[in-house]
């Protein structure tokens, strides 16, 4: 009896114990080596019992992490050590914020205001490479952005079967609040050799492991009312030249630009740029459209990038009401101000400004966007908007005008099982006042094997978004060469069971049912369009995969539609066509890996036959190769047949963890266009760069159309 007594004393302590974790306040620095030979190691806690993730999601992970972490009022340092079986590590990047899905790496993800609403992600693999995102709420799950990046330093070491990792994350670049002091953290680990995840805080895979409702709660002692007062000074210079051969005109234009980032307090920043240079040193991928609309790109761009989600979460998937990379497309940008951030444990603001020049016939036009997003209660959150477009005149506001304002309501259960979103917004222009309002809702429900979901939107015609994204309003009519503003009413549902399948020694799981529809109905409650999907997978113990998919469209074309681009267009008709989809993807932790794709079926008044593959070779640390094709042939009988060819080939050759030479092949046929661009890059200074560019156009006959040189360098000045 009294062994039993003691048992179930040393379960309670070991139980409250593990509820009370903490971040213990040190007054100490420590030398990042990854070494971990100071004293301070040797009294800070050790949290270890990680879980599997993936392939299985089923019990304690057989290779075991230990992570020790503490702060000193400036820094916030980890300790990781991964207990491997071998010797042998793998990386597939030597590029900094590049994902870590192929490498051998530690992964930390802090959600330092605990509301489940954004978050870091730092990330280092086993060679010492860097990658930092943001995280971000997106209706039913979290997106993650790599374009933002803090200075924070790290050290990867491989001792015999240890991989040993250490982290010093400046407070000062995290947002967080005196007043709450307790972080949403999760660590994982990636090991590319056995394919496997796993992960501190119990996750099953039905959820990414990023979700912040999965964080191990963390008490951080002795939080400071404000970090050390960081001030971000970034200037940059871009040296362009330009040649269209066909014109034989050739431009050099020079642009100075500065950015900045201020902490206003720990949790509120403001960001300011003036002149900025906004250029692509990365180029967007180029895809094969067959669809009637158009088709969304991310945001890149540094000055957007802290908070985005505040911004870019204002919508639901085809209708958002402000889309970043609207702004500065059509002119330069002069000026931007940016303030976001908490200003309350459960209050986070944001406000955008941001002044375009006038360029010929296009005028210059001032951008507003007003955010206030407050945590409700633990399972709701509101979220109120107001977005401007408004012509100017120097200093002076023209009456040419759109504006957006609307309120959201997310729900999210305590069990997670269950996700809720509705949506209200109205438009205002200076033509239309009538039929310009956005309603919407959507469930979700997600358990381990089984998730559905349903939802309902109604876009009405004049619901303008000048600074959004609403492809589907603007219908094109290629016959009559005019644009249709057309509202319509979305209904939508899925569906999908899958069987795990632990005992097994050849399958991992099978997706038996994966379904969702889309259907239309036009202004007057006329059905417009149905678009089907249906998949199944049989996903094998190396989580190499055998698929199907169904797609199947009923389309009440009303507008004339000229896929082929050869000004023989489809009439308005009733088109009812489907397409059989069968692939294989190799696994995905080897030197080499595949896609390959075959599809067959009709498309519209035709045929459609497509393949494509994917391929990647690691000849690693040194390069990384990678080339996709994808062929699509369409054959509409009287209208035409054409084949588009779709390929990029990319070439990453790394000489050090900082200095990397990158090239993009890319081949459009649809799009007339072969691009190479080529890409020197160093960084010279943690986040200070020095960028040579080459690009070069062609028709896909090879005849040069132009081609230009950029040479750009930024220094980052980090008070």
């Amino acid at each position: 009896m009294r062994y039993i007594l003691g048992f179930l004393c040393l379960c309670s302590f070991m139980k409250s114990f593990a509820q009370n974790n903490t971040i213990p306040f040190i007054e100490t620095t420590i030398t990042i080596d990854g070494q971990f030979d100071e004293a301070v190691w040797q009294q800070v806690s050790e949290h270890t019992g990680f879980y599997n993730y993936l392939p299985t999601d089923i019990g304690l992970a057989k290779n075991q992490t230990s992570v020790k972490l503490f702060h000193n009022g400036e820094y916030l340092y980890v300790r990781a050590i991964y207990n491997d079986t071998t010797t042998e590590t793998r990386v597939n990047t030597l590029k900094r914020d590049v994902s870590i899905a192929f490498s051998d790496a530690f992964i930390m993800v802090l959600d330092t205001q605990n509301q489940e609403q954004n978050g870091y992600l730092f990330a280092i693999n086993s060679l010492g490479n860097q990658t930092d995102g943001l995280i971000g709420r997106v209706n039913s799950g979290y997106n993650l952005n790599f374009s933002w990046n803090a200075i924070w330093e790290s050290k990867a070491v491989l001792n015999e079967n240890k991989k040993q990792y250490e982290l010093a994350i400046p407070l000062k670049a995290l947002n967080f609040n005196k007043q709450n002091p307790v972080f949403g953290v999760q660590f994982y680990v990636r090991d590319i050799k056995n394919n496997s995840w796993t992960i501190l805080k119990n996750v099953k895979r039905n959820y990414a492991n990023l979700d912040l409702r999965f964080t191990e709660k963390f008490t951080v002692e002795n939080l400071p009312d404000i970090t050390t007062s960081r001030f971000v000074l970034t200037p940059s210079i871009t040296t362009n030249y330009q040649e269209n051969v066909a014109t034989k005109n050739n431009e050099t234009s020079f642009t100075p630009s500065i950015d900045l980032q201020y902490n206003v307090t720990s949790s509120l920043k403001l960001d300011a740029t003036i002149n900025p240079d906004f250029s692509q040193i990365d180029v967007d991928q180029q895809v094969t459209n067959l669809t009637r609309f158009a088709i969304f790109f991310p945001e890149r761009r540094n000055f957007f990038l802290e908070n985005a989600d505040l911004f870019s979460n204002l919508g639901v998937d085809g209708v958002n009401p402000f889309y970043s990379r609207r702004i500065g497309a059509e002119s330069d940008i002069q000026f931007g101000l940016k303030l976001s951030g908490n200003i309350a444990p459960k209050t986070r603001i944001g406000v955008l400004n941001v002044q375009t020049d006038q360029e010929n016939d296009i005028a210059s036009q001032n951008f507003t966007a007003l955010v206030g997003e407050q945590q409700l209660s633990k399972n709701f959150t509101a979220t109120g908007y107001l977005i401007n477009r408004q012509q100017t005149d120097q200093f002076e506001f023209i009456n040419d005008y759109n504006r957006v304002t609307g309120i959201n309501l997310n729900y999210k259960s305590d069990n997670n099982k269950w996700i809720g979103i509705a949506n209200v917004g109205k438009s205002f222009n200076d033509e239309f006042n009538d039929k310009n309002n956005f309603y919407n809702l959507g469930i979700w429900y997600n358990q381990r094997g089984l998730e559905w979901n349903a939802g309902i939107k109604k876009v009405e015609k004049n619901y303008l978004t000048d600074v959004g994204f609403t492809p589907r309003l603007f219908n094109y009519d290629a016959i009559n060469d005019v644009v249709v503003r057309e509202g319509y009413t979305q209904a939508n549902a899925g569906l999908e069971y899958e069987k795990f399948y632990e005992n097994s020694t050849s399958l991992n799981s099978i997706r038996y049912l994966n379904y969702s529809n889309n259907t239309y109905f036009d202004e007057t409650g006329n059905f417009s369009q149905s678009s089907h999907f249906l998949n199944s997978a049989i996903f094998f113990k190396d989580l190499s995969a055998v698929y199907y998919v169904l797609f199947y469209d009923d389309i009440d074309l009303k507008y004339g539609f000229d896929p082929l681009g050869n000004g023989n267009s489809l009439l308005p008709d009733r088109y009812r066509f489907g397409l059989l989809k069968v692939g294989y993807n190799s696994a995905n932790n080897q030197r080499f890996r595949y896609r390959v794709n075959v599809q067959k079926g009709t498309y519209y008044s035709g045929k459609r036959t497509t393949a494509g593959a994917y391929l990647n070779y690691q000849l690693l640390p040194f390069a990384n190769l990678e080339l996709t094709y994808d062929v699509n042939h369409i054959n509409l009988n009287e209208l035409g047949e054409e084949t588009f060819h779709l390929a990029r080939f990319t070439s990453e050759i790394f000489f050090s963890n900082r200095l990397n030479w990158t090239t993009y092949i890319q081949y459009n046929t649809q799009q007339d266009n072969f691009n190479i661009n080529s890409r020197l890059q160093w960084e010279y200074k943690p986040l200070s760069y020095i960028y040579f560019v080459i690009s070069d156009n062609f028709t896909q006959n090879l005849a040069r159309k132009d081609w230009g040189m950029a040479f750009k360098m930024n220094y980052r000045f980090d008070f």
